[in-house]
């Protein structure tokens, strides 16, 4: 059996990258917190944990992989992520009609807000 123990994402500058993400995620570090790396983990206590990596490595565009982050207010989610230091990323090809908005952090790592307001995992993935 395989579950998903974390999702790394390479980062440059280690506590700038800290703070962004655990505040758009409710998330908290895993201590100890290392020089170039730190798990975190989510405050409610449900989801996967989020890797921060300090390694260099080459940015990609379109990104082979990326979060897809679910809310219940996207726009509210949306205009919290941008006072966080979020950046919404235009691309000609998204459809008029899409359920999502591109975002990258402030350091270029892109991922997806999901209008999933009408998502049926909400009440299982409240905390207890």
């Amino acid at each position: 059996m395989l579950v998903v123990g974390s999702i790394v994402i390479r980062v440059q500058d280690l506590d700038a990258q800290l703070a962004f993400w655990c505040a758009a995620l409710d998330y908290v570090p895993r201590e100890p917190v290392e020089a170039d790396f730190a798990v975190l983990t989510p405050c409610a206590g449900r989801g996967p944990n989020v890797s921060l990596d300090a390694m260099p490595s080459e940015r990609v565009l379109p990104p082979r992989i990326h979060l897809d982050l679910y809310a219940d207010d996207q726009p509210a989610e949306v205009e919290r992520l941008r006072r966080l230091g979020a950046r919404e990323v235009i691309w000609d090809k998204r459809p008029a009609d899409a359920d999502y908005v591109i975002m990258e952090d402030p350091e270029g790592n892109r991922f997806c807000v999901i209008d999933a307001a009408d998502w049926s995992g909400w009440e299982s993935s409240r905390p207890e």
